[in-house]
């Protein structure tokens, strides 16, 4: 072989070795660009939340959503969640009035349509959780309630939820599947204020939510009865229409359906839907 042939083939292969380098830089160039153009894509398909998202909730998921509303603050810097608790029918009148809210957490379907029916929501209501009804009587049940009917009892002093509420609608339902008639000494706005009247021992018992009776401690004494299962409350949650941070309440409604957000409720309480 030549001393000619032999430079040519050497030539050749530089200039074959100075191509594949070239190609690997490309590839490696666009491979950034694109890895570059995602991450853009991905911060923009995610925006930063901000402001406070505003959540009338009904009374019984004050302690969960309070929690809930502590993450979600911690999750997204910036935001507040400012929470209005009450009676749902109450709570409803409020945002058919105008009250400036971003989302509704009713007791039950029958207050959600209150609002729906308004065209007041903007998107359709979810079942995050149902609840079940429990007795509540003064610590160490001293007059040895044991059952639905011990309620009706003479001179027991029995509180009830008034029947425009959730609490008050399903114990009444509760009372009808029992057969049973019971005048209660004083009907409260929400389920909050009948429990009151047992931690205060202004009344013996009351029936209000298993998860208000767990949230009350030692406070009071739990009862459970069978006809509680005729009555078990689903909880629809919705975005308002107009909500004035619509972005960041739908990030809340997505942390309380979440499987994060369940377990909360959980240890609650509450029901899985």
């Amino acid at each position: 072989m030549t001393r000619s042939v032999r430079r040519t083939r050497r030539t050749l292969r530089l200039a074959a070795a100075g191509a594949a380098a070239l190609l690997a830089l490309s590839a490696c160039s666009s491979s950034s660009d694109t890895t570059g153009t995602s991450t853009a894509r991905d911060t923009s398909a995610s925006p930063k939340l901000s402001g406070t998202v505003t959540v009338f909730a009904a009374a019984s998921l004050k302690e969960s959503f309070t929690a809930l509303g502590k993450k979600f603050e911690d999750r997204h810097p910036g935001t507040k969640v400012s929470f209005n608790f009450g009676g749902s029918d109450t709570l409803a009148a409020n945002i058919t009035g105008g009250a400036p809210a971003d989302v509704f957490a009713a007791a039950s379907p029958t207050t959600m349509a209150l609002v729906t029916g308004k065209e007041g929501t903007a998107g359709t209501p979810a079942t995050f959780v149902r609840n079940r009804l429990e007795i509540a009587t003064v610590p160490g049940n001293p007059h040895q309630v044991a059952s639905l009917k011990d309620l009706t009892k003479s001179g027991l002093k029995v509180v009830l939820c008034d029947r425009t509420v959730p609490c008050g609608a399903a114990a009444q339902k509760a009372l009808d599947a029992g057969r049973l008639k019971l005048t209660p000494v004083s009907y409260e706005q929400d389920v909050k204020g009948a429990l009151t009247k047992v931690e205060l021992k202004e009344a013996d018992a009351a029936v209000v939510y298993r998860t208000d009776v767990r949230a009350a401690g030692d406070k009071v004494a739990g009862v459970e009865f069978p006809e509680a299962a005729e009555a078990i409350n689903d909880y629809p949650i919705a975005l308002l229409k107009n909500a004035p941070n619509a972005e960041a309440a739908k990030a809340f409604i997505a942390l309380v359906r979440s499987a994060e957000g369940q377990q909360v409720l959980s240890a609650a309480g509450f029901l899985k839907p």
